[in-house]
């Protein structure tokens, strides 16, 4: 474990110099070839024809995930506000987020794609071999031509990367953003303090379920809310795993990399994670809950944690304030919602899961965009959204409508939650943030200011992925097959409906089907890399 630990703290050194400075973003909230004439020193310089053209408002369709289940519309005034600014005539195809995954897929093999999508797993089976197969535009030496993008992160370049090549624009993230947030007028009514440690975190679920938090007299309260799982995300246990010593994704045993499901650590968090299920302090529809519906438990008064990211916290809060108002029955209490970043392990050591950097990409297919001239002008739409006006604009709406500005820097969000969903939510998920977040911010109150320390303490204690950076084909190939096989067993685990001998059954199954070659590979690169 020391070694462990010695280990992400030095990748952690390493990677505080690409933190992407994000407070004011949305969510929550996972190819050797390049692309024939899709690379080049700068884009092509436009003709006359191509100016005259360049003062229509250029047509976009853009495929993005939504978080709740109202969003912007195509007329709505933000989004006009919007295209009058950029020049844009823009569509929105919305996917809600829990099944962005199969959407994505499904849209890639129709060919029929919108001009910018939004790439959820920069490294997943479909958008590399569509990659290798030329279907999306090479950026890499394009974005020096951008004001903006031009200074986007070499680390997080990198770890966005097909082999070293930039095949879309990432959405930059604060690296030590990941967290638990929960309701601390709960915690103060069950007579507990924050958690610590593991058996903190899990006293803590089990009042929220057994000692009536919420003061009503009734049995109608549980710990814990997870959501729709995938084969590359766990939703909570991403993070619970890494609490009980596990690796991120892969791990390194004797100079080689092992895949973290084979380590003894990680399915002791799979036999936590059973405990919470058998004793209902988490959600039992955990594996298809729609994440779009995450937080309702949480403001609607029936569950008291969330693990996911920090900043959450305060958006979660500010959902309790309204709904309570709405009722008639908020108090003078300053927050409902508290935060921390994780709690120590068995080894008494913190083990925080970080971001690359960035949550996916926004891509440019070939199939939609036929010319370098039309690439630049969505670049430039694309880098004129980190301008502090529209990364305000994109996060926070119109000003006197959907936010009261208190000075140069800060703002007051309307408490109007339905008007927020239907004409602003959203937006802010194609924004790049790049380099950083500079538009106004919500006035910093003290969750908000906590919420930023712990993301800054996060960064101490961050286990990176040995293997982010690789690129590998057989993963290319039989990817989504073996995480189907490996997210599939652990559910039946956690559920009951295989024991401890179906779980390893399950790995024996992975390594026949290709998991071998997987792990092969990965070490293969793993060696190249450092020599």
């Amino acid at each position: 474990m020391k070694k462990k630990k010695k280990q992400a703290k030095r990748v952690s050194a390493f990677l505080i110099l690409s933190t992407v400075c994000a407070a004011a973003l949305a969510g929550c909230s996972s190819g050797s070839g390049s692309s024939e004439g899709a690379s080049g020193g700068s884009a092509a310089a436009p003709s006359a024809n191509a100016s005259a053209e360049a003062e229509k408002p250029l047509k976009l369709n853009i495929m993005l995930p939504i978080f709740k289940t109202n969003y912007p519309k195509d007329d709505s005034p933000v989004a006009a506000e919007l295209e009058k600014l950029t020049n844009t005539d823009i569509h929105f195809e919305w996917v809600p987020n829990a099944s962005y995954g199969d959407k994505f897929n499904i849209t890639l093999a129709s060919g029929n794609l919108p001009k910018i999508i939004y790439v959820p797993d920069s490294k997943g089976p479909s958008f590399v071999s569509a990659v290798k197969s030329g279907a999306f535009w090479d950026l890499t030496d394009k974005l020096k031509n951008y004001p903006n993008l031009s200074q986007a992160n070499e680390v997080i370049l990198n770890n966005s990367s097909i082999n070293g090549k930039t095949y879309g624009i990432y959405r930059g993230r604060e690296l030590g953003r990941n967290g638990v947030y929960y309701r601390q007028d709960w915690l103060e009514k069950v007579g507990l303090q924050q958690p610590k440690t593991i058996d903190d975190f899990y006293n803590m679920l089990k009042a929220f379920k057994e000692k009536d938090p919420d003061g009503n007299g009734k049995d109608d309260t549980y710990g814990l809310v997870m959501v729709k799982w995938t084969a590359g995300w766990g939703s909570g246990f991403d993070q619970i795993k890494l609490w009980f010593g596990a690796p991120n994704v892969w791990g390194e045993k004797d100079g080689k990399l092992v895949p973290e499901f084979e380590y003894d650590e990680y399915f002791e968090a799979l036999k936590f994670m059973k405990k919470l299920y058998d004793e209902k302090l988490v959600n039992q529809d955990f594996a298809v809950m729609d994440s779009a519906k995450w937080t309702d438990p949480l403001v609607n008064g029936q569950a008291g944690a969330i693990i996911d990211v920090v900043d959450g916290a305060a958006r979660a809060d500010d959902k309790i304030h309204a709904a309570l108002k709405d009722a008639g029955k908020e108090d003078s209490r300053e927050q409902y919602v508290d935060v921390f970043g994780a709690v120590a392990g068995p080894d008494g050591q913190i083990h925080t899961l970080p971001t690359s950097g960035f949550a996916g990409l926004l891509a440019i297919p070939k199939s939609s965009v036929k010319s370098e001239e039309e690439v630049d002008r969505i670049l430039k739409f694309l880098d004129q959204l980190n301008e502090p006006d529209l990364q305000t604009l994109t996060s926070f709406g119109l000003e006197g409508k959907h936010y009261k500005k208190i000075d140069d820097k800060t703002l007051e969000r309307s408490s109007d939650s339905v008007l927020l969903e239907s004409e602003v939510e959203g937006l802010n998920q194609m924004v790049p943030y790049i380099p950083e977040g500079k538009g106004l911010q919500v006035a910093q109150t003290p969750l908000r200011l906590k919420q930023t320390e712990v993301q800054l303490k996060n960064r101490d204690t961050i286990v990176a992925n040995p293997a982010e950076p690789f690129i590998s084909d057989v993963y290319a190939q039989k990817g989504q097959q073996l995480g189907n096989i490996i997210n599939d067993a652990r559910i039946k685990f956690i559920v009951g409906q295989i024991d401890e001998k179906g779980w390893r059954d399950a790995i024996e199954l992975w390594k026949k089907s290709g998991g071998d070659d997987y792990v092969k590979e990965i070490n293969e690169l793993y060696a190249a890399s450092k020599s």
